[in-house]
């Protein structure tokens, strides 16, 4: 498994109220980037779409989007540097602790926890010679 197929596993209506069964990527960018971000230290980025900020993360150069199935069209990324505080707007205090228990929960189970497969449109990055 990757990544964003654990994340699935954790999103729900408790990491974001716009989540919905359907679509459980919705309104999950902002709390994802901030998580993924702490737990593997990657930078977030942002792009504008229908207005609003989206967020998502950069690793090694490579944009990292685990949210971007939320959307039922191609975004057009601008990859503007952005923060946690930046992303934290998107989200809050309980949505963001539950999405990260939730997520080092399902992850404490995986060999090498600390260099997990890091997978997004099918790519996956070798760094240090640890899956990211």
């Amino acid at each position: 498994m990757n990544v964003e197929s654990y994340l699935i596993k954790c999103w729900s209506i408790k990491t974001s109220s716009k989540w919905t069964a359907e679509n459980p990527y919705r309104g999950q960018c902002g709390v994802t980037a901030m998580v993924i971000n702490e737990l593997f230290g990657r930078t977030i980025l942002q792009t504008r779409v229908e207005e609003q900020w989206h967020y998502y993360n950069s690793i090694n150069g490579q944009q990292f989007d685990f949210t971007r199935n939320q959307f039922d069209y191609d975004l057009t990324y601008h990859d503007i540097a952005s923060s946690r505080d930046e992303a934290f707007t998107d989200t809050n205090e309980f949505q963001y602790h539950e999405l990260k228990r939730l997520l080092e929960k399902e992850l404490s189970g995986v060999v090498g926890f600390n260099q997990p497969m890091i997978k997004s449109h099918g790519n996956s990055i070798n760094t240090n010679n640890n899956l990211l």
